[in-house]
């Protein structure tokens, strides 16, 4: 009953009451770290028993001991007499009266629970005990840990931070001289680069730190304990707020570069055609030294939808840790070599969904990334919003219970606490490889940038704001009165610094910006506007016949023993078949041998999303699950010893999730990354990642990524939703050109819509064979996932062959041309053949949209007409609504196409449904009746 809490091999005991996914053999899958803690000695229950009263009494303080701490620098936040920490509340009236208090509140610290001994009894009368407790629990940091469910959580923390002298003591400082002098030079100098800015460039919107100086010493202590327990990479993202100060300080980003910028120069070099970012985006990747360790930080660059960078900080983090972990002792654990640090800003925190989604993922098997450091620069207002209006919980940070994070409240006007607070977490973090929070109580200086009016709104805040003396200033004064510093060694301190921001200001003109997009794991890649990038965008990606029969077989091959589920041995039979005969290879065996053939070339694959280990049409089961004991495999697995595939079946969400696998792209070129939505119009709920990442990064950020996403796709009566993946939406956020051109170009993303198992064979495999990374959006198929017209040979997928952009089934003599895209491509030459047409009328596929295919196309109509002086009849086909699908896309180009052959007079038709508010009908009958008469009308 009083052992050491022990994880057994398959259930942790600190995860107990959830449901257990059963994979935990299969690649990816990590389980939290293991810990233990002791329980409590018989002797400790029995006192804790016999003075009860006293017990409730300290837990009083844990739990609500931070609504009476001085955590707010304005004590603006509703603070009250909490009549829980009155003693005399439980009938402790005598303060002499003396307590043992072994068991009940501890002073041994965390040492003294290493053994099942227990701790010798200390007494101290009821006086000591309840000032040890306000000095523990109200006062410039507060903690909130008693909402976790685990004990040995609770008990650690209560060891920690109960054990004497009491380490939110202010009169015990735990820094030395030296690094009280870093601290204060860290916001002296965030001071003066504030007022240089102001005073040098007064209209600018800076989004400065004034009010939460405290933000610098916080992230350089944590660098630097981080480092010190062997952190060798950091993953950091953030909002504005401070970003400046903390990019040209501690983060080592030349000021010249900057005032560059500021001045309406460009961050990227000319030759790269970039259109680049604002200021407060900008990013910087220096190695800092800690006593000697070095530590690489990487800032990542953001969008002003601030908090969607969250996962993509998490997936590029675990992305690292996984390849550091291929090249280390098996013992090493996520979390031992790289962290991820996310700034929040208070009202984003509470108020953005992404957030809850980002939190959410933090445990998960194939998601966690060994315990993020959260860090809440808390102004309590957002943008003009005050708190009583952003949230309705007490903090902000209140929305990490969700996951029953600790929470440390601490008050950014004593930065000596925050170092401490800092620490703390960490340390919580480094223990148990878990999320925790800070919520940095600091204020805004000015207001939501330095050109707005804040007392416009909160002139109360502002009257109490512009009263006071600066964050720097104060402390400053402090190690002045200490004789740390003196007040010329200040002055001089700071006149140093604006001298060297003057220097800096001075060579703007001589600046030449620089790109360093192509360093580290990214050194074998190249520009993807490049020529050596433009002439490998079509390789060839086929596979010798006999490697893809092994791959194929290797994709269902069972152990012995293993107990498939009956309805699967058709699937393990159709399988070999298929392979066997050369015949008949089905989107699911395509994709397994797209998998297999990569990961035997050096890659590692991984898909991510809701279900994906089996699919979502019951199509995939890349997975197997033996139906007596879970038990989970990967037959692809056991094909290479060093290159998996990570099955993530993840949480119902999009936008994190989708984010997650945008950052593990960035963390890994040699990864092909998949999310896969249950339907294809699910990726509105992660709008924002594709519109600010996967179309925009590398304009941006000169950011590559290989990232796949699947959509399915296609109008088949399941009504409004589960019809479209919205494909109108990615081809408006192309940069592809309206104009004829025959040389490739660099387009920002590939848009394709196949409609056989050998064309989507060929474009996973593209994604990798380039020399370059590009991101691919694949309308994908339902009803085609095992619709025998749309499967492919072997030979289809044999040397010498690649993925064409155009398909075309063109007879002589023509008097009608169709252009397609999808599969409402067997919907017409069903009919076709029907009727008899095949001599008439031609079909013509575009298989990929976007870069648009401008010369196949050309070729293919060329072709096709050389024989006759009369031009056929030309129409775009499509199943979707006029205003929705690829026409508004296709059209101008097309007959950019037809210009460029000379068909004067040529005129594209549209055939397909009228416009619509709706991408379907929810009637069946109207469904059918919509559908007949667009294959009547392209016929006609």
């Amino acid at each position: 009953m009083f052992s050491v809490l022990q994880r057994t091999a398959t259930r942790p005991l600190h995860l107990w009451g959830r449901s257990f996914y059963h994979d935990e053999a299969a690649f990816g899958y990590r389980s939290p770290k293991p810990y233990s803690l002791l329980d409590y000695t018989p002797a400790q229950l029995v006192n804790r028993a016999h003075n009860a009263s006293l017990l409730r009494l300290v837990d009083s303080f844990r739990i609500h001991g931070h609504r009476a701490a001085t955590i707010d620098p304005l004590d603006l936040l509703q603070r009250e007499e909490i009549a829980a920490l009155n003693p005399s509340r439980y009938a402790l009236d005598d303060p002499n009266k003396t307590y043992n208090v072994d068991g009940i509140l501890w002073t041994g610290g965390l040492d003294n629970i290493s053994s099942n001994e227990g701790s010798p009894a200390v007494w101290l009368s009821l006086d000591q005990i309840v000032h040890h407790l306000r000095s523990v629990y109200t006062g410039r940091i507060s903690f909130e840990y008693m909402h976790s469910p685990y004990k040995s959580e609770r008990l650690w923390w209560s060891h920690l931070l109960e054990s004497l002298p009491a380490l939110s003591s202010p009169s015990n400082s735990h820094l030395d001289d030296a690094a009280k002098k870093r601290v204060w030079g860290l916001m002296a100098r965030s001071e003066t680069f504030d007022h240089f800015l102001q005073e040098k460039f007064p209209s600018l919107k800076r989004y400065g730190l004034e009010g939460a100086e405290s933000m610098l010493p916080a992230l350089d202590t944590l660098f630097h304990v981080a480092s010190n327990a062997g952190v060798e990479n950091i993953v950091l993202c953030m909002p504005h707020r401070g970003r400046l100060s903390l990019l040209t300080d501690l983060l080592q980003y030349r000021p010249v570069a900057l005032f560059h910028k500021i001045k309406g120069g460009s961050e990227i070099p000319d030759n790269l055609h970039a259109t680049g970012d604002v200021i407060s985006h900008l990013s910087s990747t220096p190695t800092l030294i800690y006593d000697g360790k070095r530590i690489h930080v990487s800032l990542l660059q953001n969008p002003s939808h601030l908090e969607a960078i969250n996962p993509v900080a998490l997936g590029k983090t675990r992305a690292k840790q996984l390849a550091l972990m291929k090249d280390t002792d098996p013992e090493c654990s996520l979390g031992d070599r790289v962290m991820c640090v996310q700034m929040h800003g208070d009202a984003a925190f509470t108020g953005q969904g992404v957030v809850m989604e980002s939190l959410g993922l933090s445990n998960l098997p194939h998601y966690t990334s060994g315990g993020s450091v959260h860090i809440v620069v808390n102004n309590n207002i957002g943008y003009t919003t005050p708190a009583s209006s952003a949230r309705s919980s007490l903090y902000s940070s209140d929305i990490g219970k969700m996951i029953n994070a600790p929470i440390l409240h601490v008050n950014g006007d004593h930065p000596e606490d925050v170092v401490r607070a800092i620490k703390t977490a960490f340390n919580y973090r480094n223990f148990f490889r878990k999320d925790v929070i800070i919520d940095l109580i600091t204020y805004r200086r000015w207001g939501h940038n330095e050109l707005d009016e804040p007392s416009f709104t909160q002139p109360l805040m502002y009257n109490r704001i512009r009263s006071r003396k600066s964050v720097p200033s104060l402390y400053e004064e402090k190690l002045i009165t200490e004789e740390i510093i003196s007040s010329t060694e200040a002055t001089t301190e700071r006149a140093a610094y604006k001298e060297h921001l003057e220097n800096h200001l001075k060579a703007v003109d001589g600046y030449m910006p620089s790109a360093d997009m192509l360093r580290g794991q990214w050194s074998r890649m190249v520009w993807p506007g490049s020529r050596e990038a433009l002439k490998c965008k079509d390789p060839e990606t086929g596979v010798p016949l006999e490697e893809l029969r092994e791959i194929g077989r290797a994709s269902v091959q069972i152990p012995v023993g293993f107990e498939l589920h009956p309805r699967l041995q058709r699937h393990v039979s159709s399988r070999i078949r298929s392979i066997e005969s050369g015949q008949g290879i089905d989107w699911s065996t395509a994709e397994a041998l797209s998998f297999g053939t990569l990961l035997r070339d050096g890659f590692d694959v991984r898909i991510s999303g809701q279900d994906v280990g089996r699919g979502t049409f019951s199509h995939r089961h890349a997975m197997l699950v033996d139906q007596q004991t879970e038990n989970v495999i990967v037959p692809l697995n056991n094909l290479s010893q060093t290159n998996k595939l990570e099955l993530a079946n993840s949480s119902l969400s999009e936008m994190a999730v989708l984010g997650f696998e945008w950052g593990m792209s960035w963390g890994n070129p040699n990864l092909l990354p998949i999310w896969e939505a249950q339907f294809g119009d699910f990726f509105n709920g992660a709008q924002v990642i594709v519109d600010t990442f996967v179309t925009s990064s590398q304009t941006k950020w000169l950011k590559q990524s290989a990232l796949v996403m699947l959509l399915p796709h296609g109008l088949d009566g399941a009504g409004p939703e589960h019809s479209s993946c919205r494909i109108e939406r990615m081809l408006q956020l192309t940069n592809d050109p309206y104009e004829y051109h025959e040389a490739p170009i660099d387009v920002n993303v590939h848009v394709v819509n196949p409609t056989t198992s050998g064309q989507y064979f060929h474009l996973l495999r593209r994604q990798l064979k380039r020399n370059h990374r590009k991101p691919l959006i694949v309308a994908s198929p339902k009803g085609l996932l095992r619709f025998g017209p749309s499967t492919s040979t072997l030979q289809d997928l044999g040397p010498g062959t690649k993925f064409h952009p155009v398909l075309a089934t063109l007879p002589s003599n023509l008097r009608k041309i169709i252009l397609v895209s999808g599969k409402v491509y067997y919907d017409l030459l069903r009919e076709i053949q029907i009727r008899s047409l095949q001599a008439e009328i031609g079909l013509v596929r575009l298989e990929e949209i976007c870069p648009f295919p401008f010369k196949p196309l050309a070729e293919t109509l060329q072709t096709l007409t050389s024989e006759t002086s009369n031009l056929p009849e030309i129409c775009w086909v499509q199943e979707e609504a006029r205003n929705q699908g690829a026409f508004g896309y296709v059209s101008p180009r097309i007959s950019a196409v037809l210009e460029k052959l000379g068909w004067e007079g040529a005129r594209l038709r549209y055939v397909g449904r009228r416009e619509s508010e709706v991408p379907a009908v929810g009637v069946p009958s109207m469904h059918a009746q919509e559908k007949n008469d667009i294959i009547q009308g392209a016929l006609l």
